[in-house]
């Protein structure tokens, strides 16, 4: 069982490959400059890309949060950003990473943690 609040974890290892195991959590936006006050088209594009890769993840009004190996993660960026850069687009990316080895389902175990805490209140 990982301890929540250790400053360190031992890393996992990749039972396949032997290559550690970093799991990251990412909240990224990407969205062209330049086209207008309406994103959505745009926004819609690069999500399709990051739903298509098969890592967990979720949409709200301001990112989409996605959660895998640091290497499938950035992976996955970069091919979101290519859908509008590939086009010609000057594209932003603004991109915030929690790389925490030893841990996985972060994407619904984070928020639950919240909820408890709020309940206990």
């Amino acid at each position: 069982m990982m301890d929540r609040y250790a400053e360190r974890q031992e890393v996992p290892l990749d039972p396949e490959t032997g290559k550690p195991v970093i799991n990251t959590v990412a909240a990224v936006a990407i969205a062209p400059s330049g086209v207008g006050a309406e994103l959505s088209d745009y926004v819609a594009q690069v999500v399709s890309v990051i739903r298509e890769s098969g890592l967990p993840n979720e949409t709200n009004a301001m990112f989409t949060n996605i959660e895998g190996d640091l290497d499938s993660v950035l992976r996955v960026v970069r091919d979101a950003a290519m859908a509008l850069a590939g086009q010609g687009y000057r594209t932003g990316v603004s991109l915030k990473l929690d790389i925490r080895p030893g841990f996985s389902g972060q994407l619904e175990e984070k928020p639950r943690i919240v909820d408890e805490l709020i309940d206990k209140a």
